[in-house]
């Protein structure tokens, strides 16, 4: 038989693991949406330059911050204590989903070249990751 894994003890560990491949899953479909959109040269997407660049940032983002969820849940325990496991995971997981849905909804009923009220997501995600990022830094162990 062989072993199961042990669930992660830490709920935030959880929650950047389930988080990054949503995250992950998510992005795919839109990234093969997007080029579908730009090959068939659908007009409601290559129309505004600031919907095709909005939404090819939402795509990065989304990639970018999975796989670093995915990092913090493979490596969190290892590098901080429980209670930073909590406040870093927070702000990341806010943020991990706070910028790719505010790129995303800022391209959504944009006017001639300006975004979306939703794009307002996008700097509380920033700095709610520049602050898990900091608490990070200056919490990691020595391994």
């Amino acid at each position: 038989m062989t072993d199961s894994p042990t669930p992660p003890a830490d709920p935030w560990i959880r929650r950047a693991l389930v988080t990054g491949w949503l995250l992950l899953a998510v992005s795919l479909p839109l990234g093969l949406t997007l080029e579908a959109l730009h090959g068939l040269k659908i007009q409601v997407y290559l129309g505004s330059t600031l919907r095709r660049e909005l939404w090819t940032l939402a795509h990065a983002h989304a990639n970018l911050l999975g796989i670093l969820c995915l990092v913090f849940a493979g490596f969190g325990p290892r590098w901080f204590a429980a209670k930073a496991q909590s406040q870093i995971g927070l702000g990341l997981l806010f943020g991990a989903v706070a910028m790719p849905l505010g790129f995303f909804a800022g391209g959504v009923l944009n006017s001639e070249g300006d975004p979306s009220f939703g794009i307002l997501l996008v700097p509380a995600g920033g700095v709610a990751l520049l602050l898990a990022l900091l608490r990070a830094a200056f919490s990691a162990r020595a391994v």
